[in-house]
């Protein structure tokens, strides 16, 4: 486990890092705007495939769970709202008194920080803002909250076809990432040589079973609780077997498929990590690129180390 914990903090260090940050974050700007504009264009379809599937959900659910999700959604633009504000206001003091190098650390510690600050404010004030949510949905008529809900609905698919790309361009473009990784970590090792596109295979797999589950369960995301869970055991099976191979076609000539599964549970916890990032939007971006640079370099350790 100490190995993982390691694997883990690595990965952080990583993701702070001014190459990696600027790569997620083009690489992020790039496929949510792809996402967007096919949102727009297909914006009625969208809503219209999530009124169908809300037709299947009890109205009380519907407005009990709405209320929680527009809860949920004013947090996340409250934390949004406080990172920009920080920057438009501070943002020239900022530019003077951090280096380029420590830029990037110190954005991401400010959004930390206001997402406390509001998780402070939501903890104790959570139950009032739900109940004040609760009323509004019970003040308007059914179809106004079914159509609501419906539209959060058609964001929620956006935002997994986004979460399900960002798994590919990260998996596809691994390499060159993962090599430059190698050379300053394990510099007298051998440079890699083999492509991840061995394993694209299972991206393609596990990503096609995310999207039928997703389909299938989608009434659960109306249970608190529950759709925390629900969201989690997606994300990480959407994940695994991707940073899995990756990592096993980049350090191994043959992948051994019975010697990967007893560091299932490395692959578990990585893979669980690695999901937390996609409850956060814009963090999302960064979440396959910390699966991805944690999940090499727990491999990497293990072949070093004469475990693999």
């Amino acid at each position: 486990m100490r190995d993982v914990v390691h694997a883990i903090i690595f990965g952080f260090r990583e993701i702070l890092t001014w190459e990696v940050m600027k790569l997620a974050f083009v690489s992020g700007v790039i496929v949510s705007a792809i996402w967007a504009f096919i949102g727009f264009i297909f914006w009625n379809q969208i809503v219209s495939l999530s009124g169908y599937i809300l037709e299947l959900v009890p109205f009380s659910m519907v407005r009990s769970n709405g209320a929680w999700m527009l809860s949920s959604f004013l947090w996340f633009g409250l934390v949004l709202l406080t990172f920009a504000l920080i920057f438009a206001f501070f943002g020239n003091f900022i530019l003077r008194s951090v280096s380029k190098e420590r830029y990037t650390s110190f954005s991401v510690i400010v959004a930390i920080l206001s997402a406390i600050f509001w998780a402070v404010i939501w903890f104790f004030k959570g139950d009032y803002i739900y109940h004040q949510f609760l009323k509004l949905l019970t003040w308007l008529p059914f179809e106004t909250i079914e159509k609501g809900i419906g539209y959060l609905m058609g964001f929620y698919f956006i935002y997994s076809a986004i979460v399900v790309t960002m798994v590919f361009v990260v998996s596809i473009f691994s390499k060159p990432l993962i090599k430059s990784i190698e050379k300053r970590e394990f510099p007298k090792d051998e440079i890699l040589k083999h492509h991840v596109l061995k394993s694209i295979g299972y991206t393609l797999r596990d990503s096609v079973i995310f999207l039928i589950l997703s389909l299938l369960i989608f009434p659960l995301l109306f249970i608190p609780v529950v759709n925390f869970i629900v969201l989690i055991i997606l994300w990480v099976w959407l994940v695994k077997d991707t940073f899995k191979y990756d990592s096993a076609s980049l350090l191994f000539d043959k992948i051994d498929k019975k010697t990967l599964k007893e560091h299932n549970l490395a692959t578990w916890v990585i893979s669980f990590v690695t999901a937390l990032f996609n409850f956060v939007p814009v963090f999302n971006i960064f979440g396959p690129f910390f699966g991805e640079i944690s999940m090499f370099y727990y491999f990497k350790n293990k072949k070093v180390k004469g475990d693999l």
